[in-house]
């Protein structure tokens, strides 16, 4: 089996601890987001396998090819068919490119995802909330019914790793510094719109994760903060998308459901069975047999 090349400008399918791997250990500028791509294409996997999304539907496009047999959804693996980039969304107050987008026809875009991804100088995250709160708006006031979720990984350093006092996440005892601590109370402020006419500066799923950078442990998330019954926590981030996306194309617009109704796949489609390893972290959204 081809190992994902984490180089490469085309879109890759990879687990989330490949990804989060990539971000903590790579020392190269941060600039050119080769750190926080991996999770890009993490992501944008994520939503075809586990919530159903057609891949032609996304950019960056996964690696995978669909095929229709029998009444039933065939999923492949398909490295030739993946793209990289961004998707280029009309903005209310500017075009913006966001990292992974989702774009159904004859509405436009109905789900994104803006990963952002910090390394150090945590004293100043909070001066990321106007950029993310801007974000949002722009996009929302374009597209309101747009289902916005917004990913921050933070590389969990702490005093053994690193020296300057700024780039320290967590303290000795593993518990997050004060800075990231307000950094999550004020995400929390941002997330849970609901519906249409709820504030547009507001996402519909944020998530906070502390990614390990140790040597033994790294690309793992820091268990224990966010804590399991916050809204930021990670393994709510994607089930929030769904719930918020089927609510608003698929519930609240029957006449549409051919065009948005979330797909399932063939148990006994070639990319399951052939590269099962690679599904470490979420469930295949199966048809029932």
């Amino acid at each position: 089996m081809p190992q994902p090349d984490m180089s490469s400008r085309q879109c890759q399918w990879i687990g989330q601890g490949s990804a989060l791997k990539h971000f903590a250990v790579y020392d190269g500028p941060t600039q050119s987001q080769q750190h926080i791509k991996p999770l890009h294409w993490y992501v944008a996997c994520r939503l075809v396998l586990e919530g159903g999304f057609h891949p032609d539907d996304l950019k960056p496009r996964p690696p995978f090819s669909v095929t229709r047999r029998g009444g039933r959804n065939l999923i492949q693996f398909d490295q030739s068919t993946a793209t990289g980039g961004e998707a280029t969304v009309f903005g209310g107050l500017k075009t913006k490119n966001v990292d992974v987008v989702i774009t159904k026809p004859q509405l436009g875009p109905v789900l994104a995802v803006s990963c952002k991804g910090m390394t150090g100088a945590f004293r100043n995250l909070t001066n990321r909330m106007e950029e993310t709160i801007g974000e949002c708006t722009n996009l929302h006031i374009t597209y309101p019914a747009l289902v916005f979720g917004y990913l921050f990984v933070i590389r969990a350093n702490s005093p053994s790793v690193v020296l300057a006092a700024n780039d320290i996440a967590i303290t000795a005892e593993d518990e997050p510094v004060e800075a990231v601590i307000r950094f999550h109370s004020a995400l929390g402020e941002l997330a849970g719109r609901r519906g249409i006419r709820d504030d547009i500066s507001r996402y519909e799923a944020v998530s906070l994760a502390l990614v390990n950078v140790r040597q033994r442990s790294a690309g793992r998330l820091v268990t224990g903060f966010p804590r399991s019954d916050s809204p930021l926590h990670i393994e709510k981030f994607f089930t929030t998308l769904y719930q918020r996306y089927d609510e608003r194309f698929v519930y609240g617009a029957p006449n549409l459901k051919s065009i948005t109704q979330r797909l399932e796949w063939s148990p006994d489609s070639p990319a399951l069975a052939n590269h099962a390893d690679r599904l470490l972290d979420y469930e295949v959204r199966l048809a029932s047999t």
